[in-house]
């Protein structure tokens, strides 16, 4: 089976594979930059479904809508293929009830994963040219009150971190403790249905 993922889900698909022993799963990840571009994340997809429909009996997709307008799931559907469901990886490891209560108590959140606090200063900072023009903070993030720090797998500073990066931003700071949520429980279930499929 082959799961094509976000690359920011990368770390967290591997502790899935490790922890439940998928030794029948292989994930092929796309670049994280591809967020900044929404628009060529369906090609993409497509790209290595078509590539890869050869060699492995099931194929799954770990992306949400992430800004394709729906774009991703029209793909999806002409290839006959699934996705995990949620616009983002934000609803999906919130699960969408709390990430709806989440976002319905402050519209203004920006949101942090495991991934982007790790990467932030790349994606966001660098990513957005605010290392050399710091005053473009209020023009990206002015309407923004809050962070949420989405915690999957924290480390011993994570926390310490992502409030450092909540004061830089100007903003109220809260934290979730999430696990892997949906994208956990879509995975076993669709190694489960494969090796239904196709016993070994």
């Amino acid at each position: 089976m082959l799961i094509i993922a976000c690359g920011a889900l990368a770390h967290e698909i591997t502790a899935l594979r490790r922890a439940n022993g998928w030794d029948q799963l292989d994930v092929r990840c796309l670049p994280p930059e591809l967020h900044n571009r929404p628009e060529k994340i369906p090609g993409a997809v497509r790209d290595v479904i078509r590539a890869s429909r050869d060699r492995y009996r099931s194929i799954f997709v770990a992306y949400g809508d992430c800004g394709t307008g729906g774009l991703l799931d029209a793909v999806l559907r002409e290839e006959g293929i699934e996705r995990i469901p949620g616009a983002h990886c934000y609803e999906f490891f919130a699960t969408s009830p709390k990430f709806a209560a989440l976002a319905e108590a402050e519209l203004g959140t920006f949101y942090l994963t495991d991934f982007l606090l790790r990467h932030f200063e790349r994606l966001v900072i660098r990513g957005l040219g605010l290392d050399r023009h710091p005053e473009l903070f209020s023009v990206y993030f002015g309407n923004y009150r809050r962070l949420v720090y989405l915690a999957q797998a924290p480390g011993a500073k994570s926390e310490e971190q992502a409030r450092a990066i909540a004061a830089r931003m100007g903003l109220e700071f809260a934290i979730r403790q999430t696990g892997f949520g949906t994208l956990g429980t879509t995975l076993t279930a669709a190694v489960a249905l494969e090796a239904v499929a196709w016993p070994h």
